[in-house]
């Protein structure tokens, strides 16, 4: 008895050969596709945070706030007052110390408050709040430094926009006071608190933590814009909201390709000891 042979027309073999290679061709635009999307993740986006809920974001922030306002406002003015002193009656060097010292514990402050809100959800990714010398983020934060005059540009536009009303005094604040006096002590001091403590602790709070917990709810370039937003109302000074937001960008946009919080530090740096030095012309 002879085994039956099975046939399959030729045109239904051209079929099945196409539809096979069709499949194939599919699988590899998939991986090709997935491949590409993780490339731009590690290009572009800073870790996701899964569990940090919009609602607890905003009150860790609000915290930071009250705390933030509460310690410059009341504390140390307290503080100062039962040590036998106010602030008034400082010289160049006792303000510009007093300001170190309210940077300082502000700085502080919101550290410990990150650190004990976030304490229910360690381990915390290994990205998150990460501080690295290595990497190759040299050459973004040259480019953020060429920024500079158009950030300039922007603020005088802003103040164009928006001027100070005719009522308002005019008013010197305390470094343009230790600047215009030429004390190399106050203006050392001050030089500190712009360009070292400040970076440090408001590049943690917004870029280390507010921007990648936003990136839960929107594209990452939403949460470079939001958290810019919120970084440039933190400052309470409507006159400089437009290069604020600028430079919060350009700072957002540092963190997320790097991943490192150092860069967009050392840019905040930059940019604060630039005004500085500009104001001492």
């Amino acid at each position: 008895m002879t085994r039956r042979q099975l046939w399959i027309p030729s045109c239904h073999i051209h079929h099945l050969l196409l539809k096979d290679e069709f499949t194939r061709k599919r699988k590899i635009m998939k991986i090709r596709c997935l491949n590409n999307q993780d490339l731009q993740r590690k290009r572009l986006l800073p870790l996701v945070i899964g569990k940090v809920d919009v609602i607890y974001m905003m009150q860790v922030m609000l915290l930071w706030v009250v705390a933030f306002w509460f310690i410059g406002s009341w504390m140390v003015p307290f503080a100062a007052h039962l040590a036998g002193f106010s602030r008034e009656s400082l010289t160049f060097r006792g303000q510009a110390l007093f300001s170190l010292v309210t940077d300082v514990t502000e700085g502080l402050a919101g550290i410990v408050i990150l650190y004990r809100c976030l304490s229910r959800f360690r381990p915390l990714p290994p990205d998150w709040f990460k501080f690295s010398l290595k990497g190759s983020w040299q050459l973004d934060v040259a480019l953020g430094c060429l920024m500079f005059p158009l950030v300039n540009r922007l603020s005088q536009f802003n103040l164009n926009l928006l001027p100070l009303l005719p009522s308002t005094p005019v008013t010197i604040s305390s470094v343009e006071q230790s600047i215009l006096a030429r004390d190399p002590v106050a203006m050392a001091l001050y030089a500190v608190v712009v360009s070292v403590c400040a970076p440090v602790w408001e590049e943690i709070v917004f870029r280390g933590f507010l921007l990648p917990s936003l990136t839960k709810y929107m594209p990452v370039w939403s949460a470079i814009l939001v958290s810019s937003v919120v970084f440039a109302l933190a400052h309470f000074n409507v006159q400089r909201m437009l290069p604020l937001i600028f430079l919060g960008v350009v700072m957002g946009v540092i963190f997320a390709r790097s991943r490192n919080l150092l860069p967009s530090m050392l840019l905040h740096s930059l940019w604060n000891g630039f005004v500085f030095l500009d104001l001492m012309k």
